[in-house]
């Protein structure tokens, strides 16, 4: 993988489930690394539910295998530019610790 096409810095996070001061649980995020990725949009598109207009966007993003993030899923998200990214799918091309792909989706269910 060429690092000059690495040049967007991304967020990955797991869910880290606390609890409020009632002894409910609160889903939150914790920050597993901050890694250079390659960010590319793929479509977009909008459309209605629950009477309201609402809108998604499909990316897919590139980084560069690494310890920290080897076990990474779709429960997991990345965060980028201020938005949200949910992980849609995990792919590891050819099964060789060198890149893993993520397509991801931010709108509609941004996982907050």
């Amino acid at each position: 993988m060429r690092a000059g096409r690495l040049r967007h810095q991304v967020v990955v996070q797991q869910p880290d489930p606390t609890v409020d001061t009632y002894g409910q649980p609160v889903r939150g995020w914790a920050t597993v690394a901050t890694v250079w990725a390659a960010v590319e949009p793929l479509n977009g598109r909008e459309f209605f539910k629950a009477q309201e207009v609402q809108a998604e966007t499909r990316v897919r993003m590139r980084l560069r295998y690494g310890s920290e993030i080897a076990s990474i899923s779709q429960s997991w998200r990345v965060t980028f530019s201020g938005k949200v990214y949910n992980i849609l799918s995990v792919i590891q091309p050819a099964e060789i610790d060198r890149e893993i792909i993520l397509m991801c989706g931010e709108g509609v269910n941004d996982g907050d």
